[in-house]
């Protein structure tokens, strides 16, 4: 099991937009791949699940990932975090 700690540096959080970009990008690993605030921990792959998960701005996520490819997994989201995804 692999995980790591990113914030939300975009300003407007996690919505509709981002929430696809991760939903895609979790995707394309066979690894189980969860996101994490506080007690709440959805999966990844699902875009309902990000979107009600009501991440804001400033906001600490554990990404945690779980199988064969954990660890690319892990640093793509990661990348998706460090970009802002792609929105700044």
């Amino acid at each position: 099991m692999t995980e790591r700690m990113v914030t939300i540096k975009n300003r407007a959080g996690i919505h509709a937009r981002p929430a696809a970009l991760l939903v895609q990008t979790a995707s394309k690993f066979a690894s189980k791949i969860w996101l994490e605030k506080g007690s709440d921990k959805i999966n990844a792959k699902s875009i309902m699940g990000i979107i009600t998960l009501g991440a804001s701005f400033g906001t600490p996520i554990r990404i945690i990932a779980e199988g064969t490819d954990e660890e690319a997994a892990t640093a793509a989201i990661e990348a998706l975090f460090e970009s802002r995804f792609e929105e700044e």
